[in-house]
């Protein structure tokens, strides 16, 4: 049967991220979709076993290859079990690595201060580009038209979302597992992919480049997961 990427994006923000590399997929003869996780994080904790349901539920039949973007990355060891043995390589584009067992959180500790000072006394943070400095969030979507939709899909989430841990089962990493990177300071979570003895790729870039350079990206996606 014939392979469908399914590109996960972060829960931080919208299917918008990965919607023009999906049609880019689909251009080449690949099938393509791109769960929405935008609401997975509404409702009590933990948000996680939603993201899986989301994924199985947008995932097609026959086998799969997961890609994940940012901080997908954590979700990417539950979403894999839960499609049953359905997928046959991994990627994770600029995303975090999860251990090769156990639990892991969707931030770093280090980073938590910061996430507790932009939550509102509601305990919600704002969303992900309002992190950042305009000029920044303009550098990583130079298109005003692209940008907007890019910012308009993002949710704002409960700072609960990071705080929580997300379970890795054991074996998880068993399939072809692979790292795209754009740009610092990722090259550090490369080095860290090659280490695991996964094959790396770079196409240069920004954290969002998979909108900006959407074939690129595709071209990518296809060398690292399909064997020739």
């Amino acid at each position: 049967m014939e392979t469908t990427f399914v590109l996960v994006h972060s829960p931080a923000v919208g299917p918008e991220t990965w919607a023009p590399a999906a049609a880019a997929l689909e251009r080449r003869g690949h099938r393509a979709v791109v769960p929405d996780l935008t609401g997975v994080a509404a409702g009590p904790l933990p948000s996680w076993p939603r993201a899986v349901e989301a994924v199985r539920s947008a995932a097609p039949a026959g086998p799969l290859v997961l890609v994940a973007h940012s901080n997908a990355g954590h979700l990417l060891p539950a979403v894999k079990e839960g499609l049953g043995g359905r997928v046959v390589a991994c990627v994770f584009a600029e995303a975090h690595l999860p251990p090769a067992a156990g639990l892991v959180k969707p931030v770093a500790e280090r980073f938590l201060p910061f996430l507790r000072k932009l939550a509102g006394r509601d305990g919600v943070l704002p969303r992900w580009t309002d992190w950042r400095d305009p000029a920044e969030v303009a550098a990583l979507l130079p298109d005003p038209e692209t940008r907007e939709r890019v910012v308009s899909g993002q949710p704002r989430l409960p700072l609960g979302y990071f705080t929580q841990p997300v379970p890795v089962p054991a074996g998880w990493d068993d399939v072809r597992c692979s790292f795209l990177w754009y740009g610092p300071p990722y090259d550090e979570v490369a080095a860290e992919a090659r280490q695991r003895g996964w094959t790396v790729a770079r196409v240069p870039g920004g954290h969002l480049h998979q909108v900006v350079a959407p074939d690129a990206v595709a071209e990518a996606l296809v060398r690292l997961s399909l064997k020739s």
